[in-house]
């Protein structure tokens, strides 16, 4: 059977026009995926039961054990710690914030190590964006600012900027400029009209540059500013004033290079200063499916977007000290509960060797880094495969990812919702 208009659930685009051919409860083939997609969609390396570490290994259990152990582990806690949920679907989330909530638990997700910079800053100075439909129908220049859409979100440029014509640029190759900035050569800066390579950690000062440039301060600018001469800058600069309507997408190249969220700050108030002679927008390059959800998610239960610390009986926020990385370096919670990522791979180590130290529990479908620190690991369906629901694509439209198969599978809602009726009924 052919399924046509899917929703791809690997990366912030969510592509909505994949065709996919399923035979019973597999994935046969897969039409204008890209290759992460196709992987996603066909890979069948998935956990077959939950398991639980033992002295010399692994055993398979029940999910109803899995699931009571997991509940217990978390009512034993005193300061637990629920991470991740970029990987699932926004009902989900949900669930996990009032299990937060009713814990007293801190919930974060994973824009602690990626975009939380970018939340920062939006939050300070707002933030000028669109929908990547009016990118693709109006922008004749796009700048990707510490970002490799090529190798990272594969079908960006195909189907929002550089490859594709829009409503009001009609042959959008030729009329539309692309230009790179970035620390070294990558497959998308080769594309490129223009490639700006910027020293590390230089970002800040080009930003700066460009935003003196733009209010008419030329003569300012020395010859060179962090690798990028002065004809540079100036043939940039006017480029974006010239522009009918431009888009800046950046990475986090921008977001974890020295500076975070000044760095975002910076790129922002230069969107605002070069909206004041044309029309420009700039949005972030979310990773992760659903990790926008994530924050959407956050903010309408909590009022903030990541790192809710509950300890209090009420949601506060204060990034260095309620975010996963921080809480996990001080060693101050004990006991952690994993949701769709895999902190074992991208923390540091210090935070890994707690992990480690601690009952971790992990709710995922693969094996993965974070298999190796938990004690208990829970498969569950896929969102957009064998499991369903809400999820926000990087400009912040929701799409619904629907399930193909009817699949052997609990998802992560259902799981989550039989933990929270356990710990609410121990809690009274």
């Amino acid at each position: 059977m052919k399924i046509e208009d899917v929703v791809c659930s690997f990366c912030g685009c969510l592509c909505d026009d994949l065709v996919v051919e399923v035979d019973g409860k597999k994935v046969v083939n897969v039409e204008n995926g890209c290759t992460l997609a196709n992987e996603k969609f066909m890979g069948d390396h998935r956990l077959e039961t939950p398991i639980r570490r033992t002295g010399n290994g692994w055993e398979k259990i029940s999910y109803e054990e899995a699931i009571a152990e997991t509940a217990a582990i978390l009512l034993d806690a005193d300061r637990p710690l629920l991470y991740g949920w970029s990987g699932t679907f926004g009902e989900a989330q949900s669930v996990g914030v009032h299990l937060a909530e009713i814990l007293g638990a801190v919930i974060d997700n994973t824009s602690t190590v990626c975009h939380g910079p970018s939340i920062l800053a939006i939050q300070e100075v707002g933030h000028p964006g669109c929908t990547l439909g009016q990118v693709r129908n109006r922008a004749d220049v796009v700048v990707y600012w510490g970002a490799n859409p090529i190798d990272a979100h594969p079908r960006h440029m195909s189907r929002y900027t550089t490859y594709c014509d829009g409503f009001f640029l009609k042959d959008a190759f030729k009329d539309r400029k692309v230009i790179v900035v970035d620390v070294r050569e990558t497959e998308s800066s080769n594309v490129a009209d223009e490639f700006v390579r910027v020293n590390p950690g230089g970002d800040y000062a080009v930003l700066s540059a460009l935003r003196a440039i733009v209010r008419g301060k030329r003569d300012i600018i020395p010859p060179n500013v962090e690798g990028v001469s002065r004809e540079q800058l100036f043939r940039v600069a006017d480029i974006c004033i010239a522009a009918k309507f431009g888009a800046i997408f950046f990475g986090l190249g921008l977001t974890m290079s020295p500076g975070k969220n000044k760095n975002i700050r910076n790129a922002i108030e230069l969107t605002q200063e070069l909206s004041r002679h044309t029309k420009f927008t700039i949005s972030p390059m979310r990773g992760h499916w659903n990790v926008y959800g994530s924050n959407e998610v956050f903010t309408w239960i909590t009022g903030y977007p990541y790192a809710v610390d509950f300890a209090r009986g009420i949601a506060f926020y204060n990034p260095g000290e309620t975010t996963s990385v921080d809480i996990l370096r001080r060693g101050e919670c004990d006991a952690c509960l994993v949701v769709a990522s895999d902190p074992g791979a991208h923390f540091p180590r210090a935070c890994a060797e707690h992990l480690a130290r601690i009952p971790t529990v992990q709710i995922d479908p693969h094996v993965n880094v974070t298999t190796h620190l938990a004690r208990i690991q829970i498969p569950v369906g896929v969102a957009g495969i064998d499991a369903e629901g809400t999820a926000y694509r990087m400009d912040g439209v929701p799409l619904r990812t629907r399930r193909l198969y009817k699949g052997d599978y609990p998802d992560d809602q259902e799981v989550l919702r039989k933990i929270y009726e356990i710990v609410r009924e121990a809690k009274g």
